[in-house]
């Protein structure tokens, strides 16, 4: 009984939410507990990083919305994107432009790799970053109504050389439709155009990405251009974003399981549109620059 204690005492603690953490560097907000949720988002951060971010969002990315009006404003809705850039520009862009126009906060996705890092870590939790998880997933949307946001290309995504932009990737397991059916919410596909050549892969070394814990290591032009600065530096590369038409599906929410093939057939249905509709703005675009 003691040795099974222990093990639902780890099991525990490992589910645990940290408790927050004062950022003390100078001209960061500096949030209380009572700003932070559950998952660690502090609205201050948010709004300091609104704030710092918007001359990059209208000025440097100029980022212009098609069809934005199908992001709802009110109950849960998960947002499916294509992702892209050494260090990807669609993220960022995509909770600012959702947040500062509507007024709801968006939670990223992303690998629990973020939270592991020192300092990063913390902050990216502040700023709306929640770890990959299917549970989680699906309390932000079933139980509390919110926007989430998830690149199912993974790191397969930002890893592309410059020569395989604008083909996506497999969407994993399909495991985002999974989490969409059981939440009872819908899929909201995103299509990016810019972020490819805000910040483009030359290449990769593999041996520095083992080296460093890191599901890879690139060589960007950015890095050639600019030296040091070009490692966070983006082009400015203007940035389209179309949001698709909502899918639903027509199952039971709450089940345990779903069809292994039907996951899989919706999850290539929402990766073709995407795909098609990424394919058809490049068609129409004049400039890499000037859109």
């Amino acid at each position: 009984m003691e040795e099974s204690r222990q093990v639902d005492e780890r099991q525990l603690s490992r589910n645990l939410v940290p408790l927050p953490m004062v950022v003390e560097d100078e001209g960061l907000p500096d949030p209380r507990q009572g700003d932070v949720d559950e998952w660690g988002r502090s609205e201050r951060v948010r709004s300091f990083i609104r704030t710092v971010y918007e001359p990059m969002y209208s000025k440097w990315f100029r980022v212009e919305w098609e069809h934005f009006d199908r992001i709802p404003a009110e109950g849960g809705g998960l947002l499916v994107a294509n992702h892209a850039g050494a260090v990807p520009s669609d993220a960022p862009v995509i909770m600012h432009g959702i947040e500062s126009r509507l007024g709801r906060p968006v939670y990223g996705m992303a690998d629990y790799f973020f939270r592991t890092v020192p300092f990063i870590g913390t902050m990216w939790s502040r700023s709306g970053g929640v770890a990959a998880r299917p549970e989680n997933a699906e309390r932000l949307l079933g139980e509390q109504g919110q926007l989430a946001l998830v690149f199912p290309e993974g790191s397969k995504g930002p890893s592309k050389s410059f020569s395989e932009r604008y083909h996506l990737r497999r969407f994993g397991r399909g495991g985002f439709v999974e989490i969409a059916m059981r939440s009872g919410t819908p899929v909201i596909p995103l299509a990016v155009v810019g972020s490819e050549e805000a910040m483009p892969v030359l290449f990769k070394v593999p041996a520095l990405a083992k080296l460093l814990g890191t599901p890879y290591f690139p060589v960007t032009a950015n890095l050639l251009a600019m030296g040091p600065l070009g490692i966070v530096m983006p082009f400015p590369a203007k940035i389209k974003i179309s949001v698709l038409e909502p899918i639903t599906f027509d199952v039971e929410p709450g089940l345990e399981r779903y069809p292994r093939s039907l996951v899989l057939e919706q999850a290539d249905r929402v990766r073709e549109l995407i795909q098609e509709q990424v394919f058809e703005m490049l068609r129409s675009r004049r400039s890499i620059w000037w859109g």
